[in-house]
């Protein structure tokens, strides 16, 4: 059987709204799972003609599928059609989910789990309105560590609203003691339309300025390497055999199906999809929008989704994947000043340009040319 996609279900709800965020949740303390399953399932049924074979990984995303029922999560692992070795991640936000309730997902199925703590330090955790308690962030550690989990990861943020270099420093200094298999960085950006991004327009808060913001990438980087892991994303990294199954293969391009008000798929025709991102209408008609992007807008999405990896771009492949190659002028310069470094096909990122790695997307995309006989998207 195939095994070369993955699926990725949107759990919308949240306890609480946190002021950074974004993302395309809700705040429901009566949230209806039942109509949310029934909703993934439709969704599901319209996407599996576009796949064949087992997923390799399936991703419960969010919001907080933590909230979920143990039960509904194992229903919908029961009915997607997953690889007998597949990666099955819940997203657990400390506070959300009891100890039995943990135990149970294990007994359904969930082998992975990404706990958003983003940080140790009660003052920050706080700020950011997580909801819970650093003792909760603790208690979920531990238990993340004792049950039997395949893999887990933790989220740190950085960056955060008048957040010190020492404060980073004792937050590295949690995260080596726990030492999680897995870790996902997150450097605090201020999204339009967000509490936090009034309070900044306001001047109530205040961001690291840029120097600091490198200093405490690097920083980070730096320790985490030290002491074992490896950088195979800009912003993730992974003790030996714990890189995240569902992640690595979006950044390497590959396929997935997205399922949940909002939640974007990329099917193996080349298609994108997205859902409804109202969750109303989602109940309604969970089918998405479909596009075809350009051959230009491929490969702006190949090189998007794979420079920031550290395997990098294959041009062969973004040649037969797209029918464009880049300007050898722009690889050139690149290369020239180190921020790439060119083996054959493969542009990889050099070690001191990942964290700079948005504005070397920018100048390959700048640099692609269409060769006279585009390729469909494969």
């Amino acid at each position: 059987m195939l095994n070369d996609f993955g699926i990725y279900v949107h759990s919308p709800w949240c306890k609480t709204r946190c002021p950074y965020c974004a993302f395309n949740v809700y705040v429901d303390k009566e949230a209806d799972y039942d109509a949310w399953i029934r909703s993934v399932q439709r969704a599901w049924a319209i996407e599996a003609p576009h796949f064949e074979g087992t997923a390799h990984s399936v991703y419960f995303g969010g919001g907080t599928p933590s909230l979920t029922p143990t039960s509904v999560i194992r229903r919908l692992i029961e009915a997607l059609p997953i690889g007998s070795d597949g990666e099955i991640t819940l997203e657990t936000n400390p506070g959300t989910i009891q100890p039995d309730g943990l135990r149970a997902m294990v007994d359904a199925g969930v082998n992975r789990l990404s706990l958003g703590i983003q940080t140790f330090n009660a003052a920050h955790a706080k700020r950011l309105g997580r909801g819970h308690t650093i003792e909760h962030a603790n208690q979920l550690v531990r238990l993340a560590n004792s049950l039997g989990f395949r893999s887990w990861s933790m989220d740190l943020m950085f960056a955060l609203p008048d957040q010190t270099e020492a404060e980073l420093a004792a937050d590295l200094d949690r995260i080596i003691e726990v030492s999680p298999p897995h870790i996902s960085l997150y450097g605090l950006t201020i999204e339009p339309n967000t509490p936090f991004d009034r309070a900044h327009r306001r001047g109530t808060i205040t961001t690291p300025d840029a120097d600091v913001w490198r200093r405490m990438y690097d920083r980070i980087v730096g320790t985490l390497e030290s002491s074992g892991w490896e950088r195979y994303e800009v912003s993730n990294f992974a003790r030996p055999g714990h890189r995240a199954v569902h992640n690595e293969a979006v950044w390497r391009g590959g396929h997935y199906a997205g399922l949940g008000p909002g939640a974007h798929g990329f099917r193996p025709s080349g298609e994108r999809t997205v859902g409804p991102a109202n969750l109303e209408q989602w109940f309604e008609a969970p089918g998405p929008t479909v596009t075809l992007p350009s051959a230009f807008e491929h490969a702006m999405d190949y090189i998007l989704s794979t420079v920031r990896h550290v395997d990098g771009l294959d041009l062969a492949l973004l040649h037969a994947k797209t029918g464009h190659s880049l300007e050898s002028g722009v690889v050139d310069s690149l290369t020239a000043t180190g921020a790439l470094r060119r083996h054959r096909n493969h542009l990889r990122l050099s070690h001191e340009a990942f964290p700079i790695a948005d504005g070397i997307v920018e100048r390959l995309i700048d640099g692609l040319v269409a060769d006279p006989l585009d390729a469909l998207p494969t």
